[in-house]
């Protein structure tokens, strides 16, 4: 299948292109730049451009059968300083970018959304896909409009959409910036020898997937022809301080947080229900947290080797979730 893969040069996005080419699909991605962590990969058409620019995304939907929606320009902390621009940026975007689909092709879209964030606070765990959409940021609130205008275009214009609600993905090529992904900012920070901020208790509670699992389940999403709407969760949950323990156990280094007040954006706990995407979709996560945390434990010591004013440790010993957890 030729597949486009707008934001393909991201961290999810990344895993996602490697993902489809593994299975034999022609991949073209559009993207701002190229891959931040690696060259792009033989085999894939880079084509560079915004989202924004409805020029650029028309002339890289020539010719493809399926578009993967990956791109998103804001994050959950940023995106209630500039309401608008998240709007803009997001929603008015991902409407043009319909219309083009309409105009020209193709017509099948795989969306990734947000299963952090459009539930709200739940009202029970874990959280399906029916439960009440009522988000408490400007992101949830964008990208649960992003949902209803390609639910409407599957109904009015035929449109074949699949949306994938995530919750925390992490991974190997997770940015260390400390705007997004709080494994990848911890890990970061250990590994330069700075401090790493926890806010509030370390109680909050999180559902973690490996981003080679997101990635697995988009492209099994695509092959199987699935429409609908799915959660993408490992289904289980770990608090911040849980998360903190296991670092120090992979990395063998001692983990003391700086504590910050509580930020009201945070949702306190999350833990989404993937029973739909396992019997409709036939997949299920295969990589355990503490093997995930490893393997990205030793890719942050590998891409920050040359700077850290300390030793950097290598990671424990890896093991593999069976079938039956």
């Amino acid at each position: 299948m030729r597949i486009l893969v707008l934001g393909g040069s991201g961290f999810i996005g990344s895993h996602v292109v490697d993902a489809l080419l593994a299975r034999g699909h022609r991949v073209r991605v559009f993207d701002r730049s190229p891959e931040r962590f690696r060259p792009t990969p033989a085999g894939v058409d880079f084509m560079p451009g915004d989202l924004s620019d409805s020029a650029a995304l028309a002339e890289a939907l020539a010719g493809s059968e399926m578009v993967f929606h990956l791109i998103s320009t804001t994050v959950p902390a940023t995106a209630n300083l500039d309401p608008g621009a998240d709007i803009r940026g997001n929603l008015l975007a991902t409407q043009r970018l319909l219309e083009l689909m309409r105009a020209q092709g193709p017509r099948r879209l795989l969306y990734l959304s947000s299963g952090g964030t459009v539930y709200g606070v739940p009202q029970h765990l874990p959280v399906p896909e029916a439960h009440p959409l009522d988000p408490i940021s400007s992101y949830g609130i964008v990208k649960v409009a992003i949902e209803q205008f390609i639910r409407m275009e599957a109904r009015l214009h035929e449109l074949q959409a699949v949306i994938l609600r995530p919750s925390n993905p992490y991974g190997p090529r997770q940015g260390h910036g400390g705007v997004q992904g709080v494994i990848g900012t911890f890990m970061g920070r250990l590994a330069r020898g700075e401090p790493m901020q926890l806010w509030g208790d370390g109680s909050i509670v999180r559902d973690f997937i490996h981003v080679r699992d997101l990635a697995r389940l988009c492209v099994a999403a695509a092959e199987t022809g699935a429409s609908g709407t799915f959660n993408a969760g490992a289904g289980e949950g770990r608090s911040i301080r849980e998360i903190l323990d296991l670092i120090g156990e992979v990395s063998t280094l001692e983990v003391t947080p700086e504590i910050r007040p509580g930020r009201n954006i945070d949702i306190p706990r999350v833990v989404l229900d993937i029973a739909a995407a396992r019997q409709a979709i036939g997949w299920q996560p295969e990589i355990a947290l503490c093997e995930g945390l490893a393997e990205t434990w030793a890719w942050t010591c590998a891409e920050l080797a040359p700077t850290p004013p300390h030793r950097l440790v290598g990671p424990a010993p890896l093991h593999r979730v069976g079938a039956a957890e």
